[in-house]
Order: structure tokens, then C-alpha cells, then sequence
């Protein structure tokens, strides 16, 4: 197949200056499309390019057709654009990358030039809108997961997928009903402080970004960390002003709405000077980390945002880096832990998960084949390109289940929905947590079995 199959190629110009594709806002920057030598050492842990091998459905295939547009050699019409779709923005092709090429930037460019530049069919606007309207809106949310708990609670959501009602649904309408997360389990409606004072001594002065998706569905894990982090000697500030962190719009190409939520953010814990930023999720950690490049062109927040993003740091990365206070209590448990996309490639974060885990006597840690692979997650991915992403999401369960776990841990939230959905198609009902809820249980004292599905609920394929 050549490279360039189904791209539509542009007529050379008459002028000796090419007439790029892109407009002048922010195009992916030649300096850093020229620092890809087409190696191919990203084409491995690609994963459309393992499920294709498919040129341009790789790192360098997309890379090259950034170089073809910027030369005006193609436009940004709908076989492009479909690359550009089709790619999970995961930055396993970072880690791998022998000449260090930065392929979150030219994504993240070459996305909100999509956006601005390409009108896609009437659904997919629709359905992109919906989704970016409402998972940033914590008031929204709300709203919503009421109405799903009376859904789940009151036995509608079982009978109608025992009734196999929605399989006559669109594909992406499926995929988001796979993903909805269990809103009738104790805690997940937890409501947190504004502040959580340190047990013992004070070590750190810590704001807690709650995140939205996060906040809403997951709030029992957001309680955890607090928990955690106060009886590691940290004072816990959460300011009740903070909304969504822009993350699902940058990584959408919706700049001009990500960057209006990063100032906001940044806005919110103005107020409270706090000494690290802690996330616990790892699709908006990497989206904070990057607050200063972001906001480079803005005079009022260039500053604040690179002050911002040099106080961020993932909750595994700060427990790592303060020696244990807290007596942890054994969890004999064979534990898998997978490798969030945007905290072990984007973040570069890998050890201190590991280090944090290690520190809880009797938990054994499993490791997981093909890690680098992403679970088909990605932000919005699994609602957008649903055949690809449970095709990635069922490798990805397989590959946890086959290392006998008993539980499998994660650090992001969409992560934790993506494998959960996974294992339900598998017929597993392994328990997912994050792993600050390992720790959390550790540190009280609760027994394993605690956390574990009762052993009639237990199925195995």
C-alpha cells in the first residue's frame, strides 16, 4: 500500500512559497516535525499501527502528513482528518523515541487546527459537542449521575442490558452506556472539605485538584487521597471554586474552551499558595504539566501558568518522594497494575507507582505484557472510535486477567471505566480500584477481603 494512500495531493503552487494548509495560529512548528528521522522504533507500541499496520495510522505516518500539509502538498479533508481521529493521543511513540520528538505538541497543534480549519459530518459534531459540554460541567454532571443512579439502582440498567435492548443503538451511544461507571457502590457520592489538616507534623502544604469525571463519579477516590495524603503529614487544601482542568478540550483541539478552563483553574487556587498541586488523574496531570506552554502568548497568565505547572505533581510522585509516616497494614493481594497512558509516556511517570505500591506488606505486584499499550481509553476516544477502542480495551483485559491478578489497579479515572467495561464483555468481575485506594485501605487498617467481590459473584472464562 503506498504511504499515501486515499490522501488527496495539492498541485505544486506557482508561488515559490508553499501555501501551508494550516493557518498562522500555532501550526505544528517545522522545527519539531524535522526532528522525526522516520526510525520507526514508535511503530511497536503504536496502537493503531498494531491494529492496522497502517503507515499513516503511526506516529511518523502522521508526522509526515503534518509535513506534507504545512507545504500545502495536502489539505485538511476527511481522509486526513481521519488519521488525526483515529489516533489515541496516548504519547506511547514519546517514550520510544530514540530523537525525543515532542508528538504531544504537534497533536495537540495539529487537532485544534482540525477544529478550526474542517467541518466534520452533522452526528459527529453533535455527539463531540454533547460529550465536551457536559463531562467538563460538574453541574452538569451532577445532574446527570443522579438521574443514572435511579437508573441503576432501581434494576432498569440490568434488565435492559439482560434484555440485549441496546444492542440496536448506534455504536458510539453503546460504547457510552458500556462506560457508565457504578454510582450505587458506598462512597461514590462523597462530599470533601475544603481543607484536611495534617496528622502529626506538617510536611507539605498540598492542593488537591478534584477534576470533573473525577469529582462526580469518583469521589470516593478524591476522599482517599486526601486521606492518604493527611496522614502522610500533608495539609490538604481543596479549593471549591476549581472545575475542570481543559484537559477533554485540549486533547479535542477545542483550545480556545481549554485554555478559558486552565485560567480558571489556575484562577481557583490563586488564593491558597500551596507548595505541590496534586492529581490523581493522569489525563489531567499531563494536561496541568503543560499549563506554561500553553498560555506562553498570554501576557496576563504566561507566568502563572509555568508556576502553575511547576508545582504539579502526580499523587504517586509525591507519596514517592516522602519517606512512609503512616503504618500500612498487610494486603495479601496479587495486584496488576496498569500503566496509565498520560502518566507513564506524557508524565514519563513510572517508578513511583510502583515504589508507592511496594510499600504495603503482603501486595504482590504483577506485571502486566504489552504495557506501553494503551487501553483505548484516551479521553473521549472510547465514545468516538468505540470498534478500535474495545478492540484495545479486550487486549488489554486479557492481558491483566492472564497474569492471575486478583484485583487490577490504575491512576485514571477513564482508564478504571475502560477496563471495568472490558471485563464485564470478558465475563470477569475482577475489582478495579485506583491505586490510592490500595493505599488508603492499607493505612486503615482494612482486611483484603474487603476489596475483593464476594466469591459467588466471581465468574471465570
Amino acid at each position: 500500500m503506498s504511504a499515501h494512500e486515499g490522501i488527496q495531493i495539492a498541485a505544486a503552487p506557482n508561488s515559490s512559497a508553499p501555501c501551508s494548509a494550516f493557518d498562522a495560529h500555532h501550526p505544528p512548528a517545522a522545527k519539531l516535525i524535522d526532528e522525526c528521522v522516520h526510525c520507526g522504533f514508535c511503530l511497536p507500541t503504536c496502537p493503531t499501527y498494531s491494529l492496522w499496520g497502517e503507515e499513516m495510522d503511526s506516529p511518523r505516518g502522521r508526522i509526515y502528513l503534518m509535513k506534507m500539509a504545512s507545504e500545502g502538498l495536502v489539505q485538511l479533508e476527511e481522509t486526513f482528518v481521519e488519521h488525526f481521529d483515529r489516533c489515541l493521543g496516548c504519547m506511547a511513540c514519546m517514550t520510544a523515541c530514540p530523537s525525543g520528538v515532542k508528538y504531544d505538541k504537534l497533536f495537540e497543534a495539529t487537532r485544534a487546527q482540525i477544529v478550526r480549519n474542517y467541518s466534520p459530518p452533522l452526528s459527529e459534531r453533535i455527539l463531540r459537542g454533547m460529550i465536551l459540554s457536559l463531562f467538563p460541567n460538574t453541574g452538569r454532571l451532577r445532574v446527570m449521575a443522579k438521574f443514572l443512579w435511579l437508573y441503576q439502582k432501581s434494576g432498569l440498567q440490568t434488565l435492559a442490558r439482560s434484555l440485549g435492548v441496546f444492542r440496536i443503538l448506534p455504536a458510539r451511544l453503546r460504547a457510552v452506556e458500556s462506560l457508565l461507571p457504578d454510582l450505587t457502590r458506598p462512597g461514590a457520592s462523597a462530599r470533601l472539605p475544603v481543607r484536611v489538616a495534617a496528622k502529626g507534623e506538617t510536611r507539605l502544604r498540598v492542593g488537591l485538584q478534584l477534576g470533573c469525571v473525577q469529582s462526580v463519579f469518583f469521589s470516593d477516590v478524591n476522599a482517599a487521597t486526601a486521606r492518604v495524603l493527611a496522614a502522610e503529614g500533608c495539609e490538604v487544601i481543596m479549593p471549591p471554586a476549581q472545575g475542570c482542568c481543559g484537559s477533554l478540550m485540549m486533547h479535542s483541539g477545542w483550545e480556545k474552551e481549554g485554555l478559558e478552563r486552565a485560567r480558571a483553574l489556575i484562577d481557583a487556587f490563586g488564593a491558597d499558595r500551596v507548595d505541590v498541586i496534586v492529581t490523581n488523574a493522569a489525563g489531567c496531570g499531563s494536561n496541568l504539566k503543560n499549563y506554561g506552554y500553553q498560555l506562553r502568548d498570554d501576557p496576563q497568565y504566561a507566568a502563572k501558568g509555568a508556576d502553575f505547572a511547576a508545582r504539579c505533581k502526580d499523587i504517586s510522585e509525591v507519596l514517592a518522594m516522602l519517606p512512609p509516616r503512616a503504618e500500612r497494614g498487610p494486603l495479601p493481594l496479587r495486584v496488576a497494575y496498569h500503566d496509565a497512558c498520560h502518566l507513564q509516556h506524557a508524565q514519563g511517570v513510572r517508578s513511583a507507582p510502583r515504589e508507592v505500591l511496594g510499600t504495603i506488606p503482603g501486595l504482590e505486584l504483577l506485571v502486566v505484557p504489552e504495557s506501553a499499550i494503551c487501553c483505548g481509553s484516551a479521553g473521549i476516544y472510547n465514545m468516538m472510535e468505540p470498534v478500535p477502542a474495545q478492540e484495545l480495551g479486550d487486549r488489554k483485559v486479557k492481558n491483566c486477567v492472564g497474569t492471575g491478578a486478583e484485583m487490577i489497579a490504575s491512576s485514571n479515572p477513564g482508564c478504571l471505566l475502560q477496563i471495568q467495561a472490558g471485563l464485564a464483555r470478558a465475563g470477569q468481575s475482577l475489582p478495579v480500584v485506583h491505586l490510592v485506594e490500595l493505599l488508603d485501605a492499607s493505612i486503615r487498617g482494612l482486611p483484603a477481603h474487603s476489596l475483593l467481590p464476594a466469591p459467588e459473584s466471581r465468574t471465570h472464562s
